[in-house]
Order: structure tokens, then sequence, then C-alpha cells
């Protein structure tokens, strides 16, 4: 634990946790809040991309059991059908045009609706390999994650108008 700073207390560490892996922030939420919470920037950012590198993981393994019984709901089916046309409308000419590299990228992006949840789907949806899929999303998570810790850096607090919208 010495790695965590002390100003990491459990609280902060598991929310966190909740927002690198939520579709809604990923990293570029989880980073400046640890910042802001009083998390030394390393810290935040191993912590914020290690579990952000997880989601093509889990979102393949929800894909490809959990996905199969939901879709039998009414409900379930009707809202990812239309998520699935959204996405596959909004990736698809970038990963056929440039393969993984461009799935990559366009996970590194640290913009709404770009990150790792974003990408694996598209991915699935385009029927990509997975292992290729998860490597090249991993690889763009680590990318979104030098991004999002050198804008936090040197930004500082100011950083968290880029990622947060104001409510």
């Amino acid at each position: 634990m010495a790695i965590l700073s002390h100003a990491m207390n459990t609280t902060t560490l598991l929310l966190t946790s909740l927002l690198a892996l939520l579709p809604i922030s990923e990293l570029r939420g989880a980073i400046p809040f640890a910042v802001i919470r009083g998390v030394n920037i390393l810290p935040a950012a191993l912590i914020s991309v290690g579990l952000n590198a997880l989601v093509p993981l889990l979102a393949f393994l929800f894909l490809s059991t959990f996905h199969k019984l939901f879709y039998r709901l009414g409900w379930y089916k009707r809202f990812f059908d239309r998520f699935v046309e959204k996405t596959r409308l909004k990736v698809h000419t970038q990963v056929e045009k440039y393969g993984y590299w461009g799935l990559l990228v366009f996970v590194a992006i640290p913009l709404p609706a770009t990150g790792a949840w974003t990408g694996t789907l598209g991915a699935w949806v385009l029927g990509m390999d997975r292992k290729k899929a998860t490597l090249a999303i991993m690889g763009g998570v680590i990318v979104a994650g030098i991004i999002v810790t050198l804008l936090v850096a040197f930004l500082g607090a100011g950083a968290k108008s880029i990622f947060f919208k104001a409510v």
C-alpha cells in the first residue's frame, strides 16, 4: 500500500475504481477525480489505467455470456439494439479503414464515447478478433492514460473542466 498516497483512503480508492470502470467516465474521469481528492498523480494514473485496461476483458465476457441471457428481455433487446446501431455507425468507417491501429487510436482519444467500452463494443459488433482487439484497446487505454495524466499534471484542478460537466 506504500504506492498509494496517504490521501488514498478507502472511499477515494473505491470511487476512483468505479469511475475507471464506468463507461461514462473511464480513466478520463478517474484520474482527475483522484487528484482532486488529494491522491498523487502517479498512483491515480496507475490505478485508473490498470482498471480501465480490464474493460475489454469484462465487456467481452459480458457480451459472450450475459448478453445472450438478457437479450431475451424486450427492454434490454430494444436498448441494446439502439446502442449497437449507434456505435456501429460511429466506429465502422474508422475500424474498416485502419483496423486494429484505428481501434487503438479511437480508444486513445480521451473524449466522451471514445473509450474502452465503446471500442470493445465496436470490435464485437464488427466481429474483430478478441485477442487482437483486446491488445489494441489496452494500448489505447495506456495512451489515453498518458494524455489525461499530462493534462491533469499541467492543468491541475483546472483539468476537471475538460473532463467533467458542470451540473
